[in-house]
């Protein structure tokens, strides 16, 4: 259990989310993202976290993957389902991308794993499925720019060359036409040809237009030019209009021919995709570790903290910028000193030790590696309660302290040994001896529940009751 529902945001994991967003390079990876939650399940951390690890590893150390090419072609996908659909070919050319994309990051892991490296990425890898022959298909009919080759089929070999053909003789004809109209001062010096309507036309002065035998397609938006295509030029324009027609009927008949071959592969594809998008985000979340310097501390399956030079990944960026250096947090909790109360000055960093507790598990636990030396120890907590910050809602009618008390009550009733609770401010906006006495009493009931927690104060009877217990 997570409490409040904005717990998050409490303890800036949701700049976390963005940091990790912008090192995403698909749309899946920034998905993976969204749905980054929490886990308490010990064998489901270490994996996504070892994950993590080996990536780092890979960046850092090894051989570059080829990151890259990691296209969003679900739409494309989920368009050509059904049948008589076909694929376009700038979707084809990614489609392609994408496959050997899967196929290259595949055989890099299964080489590495021969080297036994990286087992926790190739456990990702090894079930897939690489549509080889599927790649093999679409190299056949796409050039490496991802253009339609001619030899894609015969009739469109025999097409394109007829295109070029006659395309050859309709331009000298329109040349010789427009250079005897510039010799005979019907056109400026510099026309050049154009295409309006798909047809070769000269633009020739609207006072000579008559002059010029042929078809007016269009005009200028002054009306002082018109485009005029020559009379002689008539049959080869129509004759080039039929053969692009025919060159487009191919395409689509070669296009849904390759469709009907990538609507078999569709499941596969889709894990394929799918793949990418593991594969971006937990790069992301290695790149990220990489940036503030995170490690993998010793992970156990009970409920502990024994931590050593902890920084805050979001003050740590904040001052690289600045060029300022935060103070490293120590902290140990355990069994038999399971609850920490601070006290000190406003602004004397309380609230900022406790928030760091509270991102750093919570990272943790959702699969991120984190900033401390990796010699510390880390344990795994069920639940986490925050309760910090001026909660007064005057849609609830409630005050301040009201507001802290329905937190408070919340935490009573779910709180338990294997909880992390984090309290800002016990005990205040009331009256300072009610306000101390109302919270020695919960912290009596929170202690003998045996959970874990964390405490700002400035109650003295609160300092009191952490000698006697």
């Amino acid at each position: 259990m997570i409490y409040p529902k904005n717990f998050e945001q409490k303890i800036g994991f949701d700049s976390i989310r963005q940091l990790l967003k912008d090192h995403c390079i698909s749309n899946m990876g920034i998905e993976y993202v969204d749905q980054m939650q929490y886990s308490y399940l010990y064998d489901d951390i270490i994996a996504k976290l070892e994950q993590v690890h080996q990536m780092q590893s890979v960046i850092l150390f090894d051989e570059q993957i080829p990151f890259q090419d990691f296209f969003d072609i679900r739409p494309t996908l989920t368009r050509i389902k059904l049948d008589g659909t076909f694929i376009e070919i700038d979707e084809l050319a990614e489609l392609r991308a994408v496959l050997t994309n899967i196929i290259q990051i595949f055989v890099y892991f299964r080489v590495k794993n021969d080297e036994e490296k990286y087992p926790r990425i190739w456990d990702l890898c090894k079930d897939l499925f690489l549509e080889k022959e599927l790649v093999e298909s679409i190299n056949k009919i796409l050039d490496p720019k991802g253009h339609l080759k001619d030899n894609a089929s015969e009739e469109l070999r025999r097409i394109r060359r007829e295109i070029i053909k006659i395309s050859g003789e309709a331009d000298r004809k329109i040349k010789k036409i427009l250079q005897g109209a510039k010799h005979e001062g019907i056109v400026k010096e510099d026309a050049e040809m154009t295409i309006r309507n798909g047809r070769l036309c000269i633009p020739v002065p609207a006072q000579f237009k008559r002059k010029l035998q042929g078809f007016i397609h269009d005009e200028s938006a002054t009306g002082q030019t018109v485009f005029i295509e020559p009379t002689d030029v008539f049959d080869s324009n129509n004759e080039l209009k039929d053969l692009l027609n025919a060159e487009r009927r191919e395409i689509i008949r070669i296009l849904t021919e390759i469709s009907d071959l990538i609507r078999n592969s569709l499941p596969n594809i889709h894990i394929g995709v799918d793949f990418l998008g593991i594969i971006d985000f937990i790069r992301a979340k290695a790149q990220f570790s990489i940036r503030i310097k995170a490690g993998l501390p010793h992970i156990h399956n009970e409920q502990l903290l024994d931590w050593h030079q902890t920084v805050h990944p979001l003050l740590y960026l904040n001052f690289l910028n600045s060029h300022k250096k935060g103070e490293p947090l120590n902290i140990k909790l355990n069994r038999d000193a399971r609850i920490l109360i601070i006290s000190g000055p406003n602004a004397g960093g309380k609230s900022v030790c406790l928030k760091t507790v509270g991102l750093i598990q919570y990272m943790m636990q959702s699969g991120l590696l984190v900033p401390m030396q990796e010699i510390s120890d880390m344990g795994i907590y069920t639940s986490f309660f925050i309760n910090m910050g001026d909660e007064q809602s005057i849609d609830n009618d409630l005050s301040t302290y009201s507001s802290h008390l329905s937190n408070i009550k919340t935490m009573i009733e779910h709180i338990d040994e294997s909880s992390l609770f984090l309290i800002d401010e016990f005990g205040s906006g009331t009256e300072p001896t009610l306000g101390g006495a109302m919270a020695e009493a919960i912290l009596d009931h929170i202690y003998e529940t045996n959970c874990f927690g964390i405490i700002t104060t400035h109650y003295g009877n609160l300092k009191v009751f952490s000698e006697s217990h």
